[in-house]
C-alpha cells in the first residue's frame, strides 16, 4: 500500500502459568502445548521462556506484520536481563516513544525495530505504568519481573485485545484464549452458572466474567501484578473510559461544529496512517457504511494504490449490504471484493463457531463476521476497519428514539401509558412488516414489527429511564429463570453507582456501550472472528486520541435534526456526495429468524432436545421447549433468545475436546 518502515509490529497470542513446586523439566513441553492451540493467532514464529525456580513460564504465537526477522522473536527477555515479556498487540505510536527514549541520559542500544523491545526498554525507563500512560495501541501482555519474582498482566484501554486469567487449584493460569489455558493440567471446566445466565440476557458474557468458575477477564484499560503466589489480586486501572465521558460531558469542547470537524479529521487521519503501517499486504471492511466508508476514504488518500477492500452480501436482499459497499468502492477506486452468505454457508460455519470463540457468543452477526474475514485473509494480512464509531459518535437508533419516546412517555399518567402500550403489544406484528416493507423502512437488518411491539411493552414496564436502556441491552428477561441453579452476579448494568456520571441520556447510553458492549461483544466478535483466519484487524476510531476528542465534543454535535452520527456524516460529504452520506444504518445482521424455521431447524432441535436438556441440567427444558415452538409456528420472533441458548449448547459439545487437544480446527 506505500506504506513500509523498520519498525516492528506483530499481532500474536500468549500463554502462561505460575505454578510453585511443579516439575521444571516439565514446564516448558507444558506451555509449548498451550500455546500450540492458539496456533491460529500466531502462525508464523512460536516461543516459550521458563524459570523453573519460580515456576514461571511464557509461552508466544507470533503473527508477524513488520520486523519480519528474528528479532521480533518472543517471549522478550530486556536488554538488562530483568524483565521478560510475552505481547499481542500493536503500539502505534512506538518511533515517539523510540524518540522519547533516544533523548534519556542513558539511550537503549537497540537490537531491532520491533515494537515489543520498545515496550521493554520503555518499562525499564519509566516503569510499567509509565509506558502504559504512554502508550497508544492494542496490546495484551504478560510480564515477569525476575528481580521482584513478580507478574504483571495489561490489557489496551479499549479492550481490543482479549486476557483471562485465574487460579486453577495450585496453578496461576493466563493467556489470550480459553481453550489454551484448558490444556493445563490443573485447569477445571467447571461453568460458571451466573456467568451464563449473564450471557443468555446479553448474547456474551461480560467482563470481569468468563464461563469458567475462577476465570476472569482482565478490564480493559487495566494491569494487575501477582507478587509472592497471592491469591487474591484486583485490576488495577491505568485508564478510564468512564472517567474521558464524564470529563467530556462535563467540560464540552467549545468551538464551532466546523472546527470540531476539522479537529476530527486530524485525529482520525493520524490514526489511520499510524494503522497503515504493515510489512505485508493490508486492506479494509467495506460495509458501506458511514463509519467504514470514512476509514477507507482516508486510506485511499494516502495510497499510491487501490486499496483492497472486502464485503459480505446475502441472498435476502433485506439484509444485503454488498451493493451499498459495490458503490462506495467505485467512487473511491478501491480493489473490491465481495462474497454472497446463504443459509448453506451459515450452517456449513456453524461447527466451527465454539472453537472460533471459545466461550459461548451469541451475536448472530459472528457469521458474516467471520466469513468476511475469510474472504479477507485470502489477500491481506492485516485489515481496517470503522469499529468504534456507532458508540463514539452516536451511531445506533436507539440513541435517539429512546430518549424521544421516554420524554413523550414521561409526561403521560401511568394509566394513559399502560393503555398505550398494551395497544402497541396488540398490533399484529404480520401488518407492522407489512407496512415496513412497502415503505422500505427497516432498522438493524430487521423488521419493524417486533420493534414496535417491543417498544409498546416498554412503555408499561419501566419507571425510569435507564430502566429502558438496561431492557434494551437485554435479550432473556428473566435469564436466570432459564439457567438451572442460577443466580445473576453483581454487574454493572445492575449497579447504577457504577454508571458514568452523564445527565444526557443518548450520551449516557452511549458511554455504557462504550464500556461493555462495545468490548464485550464488538471487540470480541471481531478479534476472534480475525485470528481464528490470521487476520490481523485494526480500528482507527478506537485510537486513544480519537476517542478522547469524540467525548468532548456536545451531544448535539453527534446527534442533530434527527440524524445518528451528523458530524460524522459531514465529514464524509468532504470525500463522498450526499446521497452516499445520508444512507440509513442497515447494520449487519443476518436472517436468523427465517433460518431456524428452515434450513437451521434440523441442527437446532438436536441440541435444545427435551431429554437433553434435561440430562444435562442447564437450561429448564420446559420454558426452552416453548419459547421453541413459539418461534417456528411464528407467534413470535424469539430467534435471538433462542441463538443464545444454541451457542451454549454448540460450545458445550465442542469444549471436552479441548483438555486433550483432539479438535484442532483450520478455519482458512
Amino acid at each position: 500500500m506505500g506504506f513500509r518502515n523498520s519498525w516492528g509490529y506483530c499481532m500474536c497470542g500468549l500463554v502462561g502459568f505460575i505454578q510453585r513446586g511443579a516439575d521444571g523439566d516439565g514446564l516448558g513441553p507444558m506451555v509449548q502445548k498451550m500455546a500450540d492451540r492458539i496456533r491460529h493467532r500466531g502462525p508464523d514464529d512460536g516461543g516459550s521462556w521458563c524459570d523453573p525456580c519460580a515456576g514461571i513460564a511464557l509461552g508466544h504465537r507470533r503473527l508477524a506484520i513488520i520486523e519480519l526477522s528474528d528479532a521480533g522473536h518472543q517471549p522478550m527477555v530486556s536488554a538488562s536481563g530483568r524483565w521478560v515479556i510475552a505481547y499481542n498487540g500493536e503500539i502505534y505510536n512506538h518511533r515517539d516513544i523510540r524518540r522519547a527514549l533516544d533523548a534519556e541520559e542513558a539511550p537503549p542500544c537497540w537490537r531491532g525495530g520491533s515494537d515489543t523491545e520498545t515496550i521493554l526498554a520503555a518499562i525499564e525507563a519509566w516503569g510499567v505504568e509509565g509506558m502504559l500512560s504512554r502508550s497508544i495501541g492494542m496490546f495484551a501482555f504478560a510480564l515477569w519481573d525476575r528481580q521482584e519474582r513478580a507478574l504483571w498482566l495489561a490489557r489496551d484501554r479499549m479492550g481490543e485485545k482479549p486476557l483471562y486469567y485465574g487460579w486453577q487449584g495450585n496453578a496461576f493460569l493466563f493467556g489470550s484464549e480459553l481453550k489454551a489455558l484448558a490444556m493445563h493440567p490443573a485447569f477445571s471446566d467447571e461453568v460458571d452458572r451466573g456467568a451464563l445466565a449473564l450471557m443468555l440476557r446479553h448474547t456474551y458474557v461480560p467482563s470481569p466474567y468468563s464461563i469458567y468458575a475462577g476465570i476472569s477477564k482482565l478490564p480493559p484499560g487495566s494491569f494487575l501484578c501477582l507478587r509472592d503466589g497471592a491469591r487474591e489480586v484486583e485490576p488495577v486501572r491505568y485508564w478510564s473510559l468512564a472517567e474521558v465521558a464524564e470529563s467530556g460531558a462535563s467540560h464540552p469542547y467549545a468551538g464551532s461544529p466546523h472546527d470540531a470537524m476539522d479537529l476530527l479529521e486530524q485525529r482520525l487521519d493520524t490514526a489511520v496512517r499510524r494503522q497503515m503501517m504493515s510489512d505485508v499486504p493490508l486492506g479494509a471492511l467495506l460495509s458501506g457504511g458511514i463509519d467504514s466508508t470514512i476509514i477507507v476514504a482516508m486510506m485511499q488518500a494516502h495510497s499510491s494504490q487501490p486499496v483492497r477492500t472486502f464485503t459480505i452480501g446475502f441472498d435476502e436482499e433485506m439484509f444485503d449490504e454488498a451493493p451499498h459497499a459495490r458503490h462506495v468502492a467505485g467512487r473511491l477506486g478501491t480493489d473490491h471484493s465481495e462474497l454472497l452468505m446463504s443459509a448453506k454457508d451459515a450452517l456449513s460455519l456453524i461447527p466451527h463457531l465454539p472453537e472460533i470463540y471459545n466461550e459461548p457468543f451469541a451475536d448472530s452477526s459472528q457469521l458474516p463476521t467471520h466469513l468476511v474475514m475469510r474472504l479477507a485473509r485470502s489477500q491481506v494480512k492485516v485489515a481496517l476497519s470503522g469499529d468504534g464509531g456507532d458508540e463514539l459518535f452516536g451511531g445506533y437508533s436507539h440513541y435517539l428514539n429512546y430518549p424521544m419516546v421516554w420524554r413523550r412517555r414521561y409526561s403521560m399518567p401511568l394509566m394513559v401509558r399502560r393503555m398505550i402500550g398494551a395497544g402497541i403489544e396488540f398490533l399484529p406484528v404480520g401488518a407492522i412488516n407489512l407496512a415496513s416493507r412497502s415503505l422500505g423502512r427497516f432498522s438493524g437488518g430487521e423488521l419493524l414489527g417486533d420493534k414496535v411491539r417491543t417498544v409498546g411493552a416498554r412503555l408499561r414496564e419501566f419507571e425510569n429511564f435507564d430502566d429502558l436502556y438496561v431492557a434494551q441491552r437485554r435479550v432473556w428477561g428473566d435469564a436466570a429463570g432459564v439457567v438451572i441453579g442460577s443466580s445473576i452476579p453483581e454487574n454493572i448494568f445492575d449497579n447504577r453507582s457504577r454508571w458514568p456520571e452523564i445527565r444526557e441520556r443518548a450520551s449516557r447510553m452511549m458511554a455504557m456501550d462504550g464500556l461493555i458492549y462495545l468490548p464485550d461483544c464488538i471487540l470480541v466478535k471481531v478479534d476472534r472472528a480475525a485470528m481464528a483466519v490470521s487476520l490481523e484487524t485494526r480500528a482507527p476510531f478506537l485510537d486513544k486520541e480519537v476517542v478522547e476528542l469524540a467525548w468532548s465534543l456536545p451531544e448535539g454535535f453527534k446527534l442533530h435534526a434527527g440524524q445518528e452520527k451528523w458530524l460524522l456524516r459531514r465529514l464524509l460529504e468532504r470525500y463522498l456526495p450526499d446521497p452516499l452520506v445520508d444512507r440509513r444504518k442497515q447494520g449487519f445482521s443476518v436472517p436468523l429468524d427465517q433460518w431456524l424455521r428452515g434450513p437451521l431447524r434440523e441442527w437446532a432441535e438436536g441440541l435444545i432436545a427435551t431429554d437433553r436438556l434435561h440430562r444435562e441440567g442447564f437450561f429448564d427444558p420446559t420454558l426452552i421447549a416453548t419459547a421453541w415452538r413459539r418461534h417456528v409456528e411464528g407467534q413470535a420472533n424469539l430467534a435471538n433468545q433462542l441463538w443464545s441458548v444454541l451457542m451454549f449448547q454448540a460450545w458445550s459439545e465442542t469444549r471436552a475436546s479441548w483438555k486433550t487437544g483432539e479438535k484442532v480446527m483450520s478455519f482458512g
